[in-house]
């Protein structure tokens, strides 16, 4: 565009008002400016652009097809400007969140809807996915938080902790108590440790896929302590881990605060452990320089105070 702005913003204006005079006046520049700023933007284009009247200006044929053109581009900024005032005067933003399956259905989902109500013009996208993903997009700056378990290396990334999380492992009764007839065991009303290291090498062992981090934790427990389960079954989902071993189809390796009011109600066994699984860290990861304190900052301190942990 070889045209200043200005000359095409009072171009516009007169074309829309029809009067030169008026153009001045919602322009607070003078008549006078109003027709050089004209006669200019024709020279430079060869055309005229409008016919004069007493009764003011009309466009002419180049006129009308120039306006529509200007029009559209201006409607287009002055959209584009009332969207950035709303967003200002509301508190209206964008929130770009990764988080895997599981911790958003536990986590991030139970403690979002008051966070939301408060920023009701927020628009929140979420993408459920594993942490190494999750990791990688905000290195790219395509998400503003991930909500994962803490990764071993964080790069130029900070993590801010919500809540500790056990691992475990868990069965039904009838499933240990199968298990137990197959290995040639005796009926028991409780199992012990050694129990279930046999159990863990004759039995099913349901984990989460190798993308994901809690596998990623639990295959290290595993092999620091030489425990090398040979049935594993891998799914994507904790939940469909949970419904697994709820129908009795292995051992699954879970975190415990998710199945609670299963262990709660007799559903699962815990499985005593002879070298307990370290407890980890479930929090936000994000880019210290490019966190707003309004948005990305509140949800984080919301989501640690429901969790009664304090926020960094």
């Amino acid at each position: 565009m070889n045209q200043n702005l200005s000359l095409y913003r009072i171009f516009y204006t007169t074309a829309r008002t029809g009067n030169i005079s008026r153009a001045a006046e919602e322009l607070f520049i003078s008549q006078p400016a109003v027709s050089k700023s004209i006669s200019r933007l024709e020279q430079s284009l060869g055309t005229e652009l409008f016919t004069r009247s007493s009764r003011g200006v009309q466009l002419t044929e180049e006129g009308e097809l120039l306006y529509s053109h200007v029009r559209s581009a201006f409607q287009t900024l002055e959209s584009a400007e009332n969207q950035l005032r709303i967003r200002r005067e509301f508190g209206m933003g964008q929130l770009r969140i990764g988080v895997s399956s599981t911790l958003c259905k536990y986590i991030l989902l139970p403690c979002l809807k008051d966070f939301v109500k408060l920023h009701p013009h927020l628009r929140v996208t979420i993408s459920c996915q594993s942490t190494n993903h999750t990791m990688r997009m905000l290195e790219e700056g395509e998400l503003d938080l991930g909500l994962t378990g803490k990764p071993e290396k964080l790069g130029s990334l900070t993590f801010a902790p919500v809540m500790q999380v056990q691992d475990i492992f868990i069965a039904t009764r009838d499933y240990l108590e199968n298990l137990s007839l197959f290995t040639g065991q005796k009926e028991k009303d409780s199992f012990s440790a050694d129990d279930t290291l046999s159990f863990l090498k004759n039995g099913v062992l349901m984990l989460l896929d190798r993308e994901n981090l809690t596998r990623q934790y639990l295959d290290r427990y595993l092999k620091e302590h030489t425990l090398f389960p040979e049935n594993i079954l891998e799914t994507t989902s904790m939940d469909l881990l949970i419904d697994f071993a709820r129908i009795g189809l292995g051992i699954a390796g879970v975190i415990r605060e998710f199945v609670l009011q299963e262990l709660k109600d007799g559903t699962f066994l815990e499985m005593p452990l002879p070298f307990p699984v370290p407890p980890r860290e479930i929090g936000f990861v994000y880019r210290e320089n490019q966190i707003r304190p309004q948005l990305e900052g509140a949800l984080i301190h919301s989501i640690s105070a429901s969790l009664s942990v304090p926020a960094l």
